[in-house]
Order: C-alpha cells, then sequence, then structure tokens
C-alpha cells in the first residue's frame, strides 16, 4: 500500500482491516508539493498536508469552504501529519467496519472486510459505507481536476468522475496510480463557496453530514452558476443536480432555496451505518442546504438560522 501521513492507514493496520505486506511512502515525493498558481487554476499537490492547506494565502481567501474543510479534520497533530490527497481518498466509514478485530468478529464480518453481508442492510447487494472525506466535497463542488500519474503516463480526470457508490470499491484509481495533485479551474475563483459540516463532537470528528456549496452571482443579482454536494450520505460524494437546474439565471429567494433543500433531503439516504439517527441525519441535509445557500447568497436573516 502506499502512504503520505499514514492517519488512515495505520490505524486500519492496527485494526486488522488493511494487511498491506509493503508499504511504500510518498512524503520524500517533490513532485507531490507545492500550492501555486497556473495557467490552468490553482494547483494544490496531493503530499501536502492538511494543515498546509486550511491556511494557505492562495486557499484561504478565494476558497474559504476548502481551507474550512481541511480546518474540521480531526485534530491538530492529525492534521500535521495527514494530507489532502490522502483525505480525497480516504476509507469509507461504517459503524458495523470501524471497529477492533475482535468486535467485528464477534458480531460477525461484514463484507468490506472478511465477512459476506453487510450488516447495515443484510439484504444489499453492495457495501453501504459512507463516504467520510471533508475536502472532497468541496473540490467536487469547485469542479477540481485530479492529476493521477502511473506508468502509462499522467491523466488528468474531473474529481466527480473518480468517485463510485460503493463501499467497497469506491474509486475509479487504478491500483498502480497516484495521485499527484489537484487543479481547481480558473473560472472557480469567483465563485462564492461554503462548507458546512455536521458532526457528533463539535472539537473533531468524522462528518454524519456535510454540504459544500458554490455560487455565483453577477452585478444584476442573477445566480449565474450554484452547485451543492453532499457527503457522508452515500459512498460517494452527492451533487444534488436541482441546484443548477433550479437556480441558474434567477434570483435566489426563500422558495428557491427551499426546493433545492427539499432536493438535497430527497437524495439523502442515510442508514444506520454512521452516528445519531438517520431520521435527523436526512432532515439535517435539508437544513444544512438551506443554511449554505443562504449564507452564499446574503439573505441569511430572511431564512433563518434554525428553519
Amino acid at each position: 500500500m502506499l502512504v503520505a501521513g499514514g492517519t488512515d492507514v495505520y490505524p486500519k493496520m492496527k485494526r486488522g482491516q488493511f494487511t498491506p505486506r509493503h508499504l511504500i511512502s510518498l512524503r520524500a515525493l517533490s513532485e507531490l508539493k507545492g500550492i501555486r498558481q497556473s495557467k490552468d487554476g490553482l494547483w494544490i499537490g496531493a503530499g501536502e498536508s492538511l494543515t498546509t492547506v486550511s491556511n494557505h494565502r492562495l486557499i484561504a481567501k478565494p476558497f474559504p469552504a476548502l481551507a474550512h474543510a481541511a480546518e474540521s479534520v480531526s485534530t491538530p497533530q492529525l492534521r500535521n501529519m495527514g494530507t489532502i490527497g490522502g483525505n480525497v481518498f480516504v476509507d469509507t466509514r461504517c459503524n458495523y467496519y470501524d471497529q477492533t478485530f475482535f468486535w467485528r468478529q464477534a458480531v460477525g464480518f461484514c463484507m468490506k472486510k472478511d465477512g459476506d453481508i453487510c450488516l447495515v442492510a443484510p439484504g444489499s447487494a453492495k457495501c453501504l459505507a459512507i463516504a467520510s472525506s471533508d475536502t472532497a466535497p468541496v473540490l467536487v463542488s469547485l469542479g477540481a481536476e485530479a492529476v493521477l500519474v502511473s506508468k502509462q503516463g499522467e491523466r488528468r480526470v474531473k474529481l466527480e468522475e473518480i468517485y463510485r457508490d460503493d463501499g467497497i470499491d469506491y474509486s475509479t484509481k487504478a491500483n498502480d496510480e497516484v495521485l499527484k495533485g489537484l487543479l481547481i479551474p480558473k473560472a472557480a475563483l469567483g465563485w462564492r463557496n461554503v462548507y458546512m459540516k455536521l458532526r457528533r463532537r463539535g472539537s473533531f470528528d468524522f462528518p454524519i453530514l456535510g454540504v459544500a456549496a458554490t455560487m455565483d452571482i453577477d452585478e444584476r443579482g442573477e445566480c449565474q452558476h450554484a452547485n451543492v454536494v453532499l457527503t457522508a450520505v452515500a459512498s460517494a460524494p452527492k451533487v444534488v443536480a436541482e441546484a443548477s437546474t433550479l437556480l441558474q439565471g434567477k434570483k435566489i429567494t426563500k422558495e428557491l432555496i427551499d426546493m433545492v433543500a427539499a432536493a438535497a433531503a430527497k437524495i439523502s439516504h442515510p442508514l444506520d451505518n454512521a452516528d445519531l439517527d438517520y431520521w435527523y441525519r436526512k432532515r439535517m441535509a435539508k437544513v444544512y442546504t438551506q443554511r449554505a445557500l443562504a449564507h452564499l447568497a446574503g439573505i441569511e436573516e430572511k431564512i433563518g438560522l434554525l428553519e
């Protein structure tokens, strides 16, 4: 297995979830470092730490959503070690999977590791572990591309297209490919953006819901672009298609925001695979989408923070 910061790999090796014969460190590769403007947009090396991403001047001002998402991952010590590339491809999570070996043995192994059935939904043909990255939904909402390198050369692909809604096989990245970096297109530089995260503990925890939203409003007050992406409601970041179709070319109103928020709740299917009640998490998909879009549109006082 490849390892950069190791904040996900090492604990899962300890619990017997990852069992590689060999580890290959990427930490010394200078090609994976750097945050800089390029002719195509903002380049972020996959090996940059989450702390660096959250504090960097080229990110903090134009992309506060990404800075906040990186800062909300775990604890300061782990953000100093963990990388943006590692967070983009962090393993999916589930209450029945993220346990010690002895706990999993006692309850009966799940299909994600050593078992045959999904303990969340025994009738399911696929694993229902959920996406747990904070930075991935933000990068998808910004239209970011991943730059992947292998013996066959280098290829660029939309980050959204890399993810697969399968708790085990959640990425289309080939086993021999290494994530070199991420590219946020120039077009996104003027977009308003925000990331809102729901978690059990406010100090540090994985998301049980994350809402990333971007919006571009012209001088007439009309929306030229809108994107909403959810995390922790499926095995991949979930794009709310109605955000673009309902908002683009229109002035943002409370009624339009409510329609997009209802669409976000409709495509959210939380199950008993993360903290808190799944009906509450589904309801919060609507509430947090309302809050995110109201914040970007500057009409928070009209929509109400607790609505």
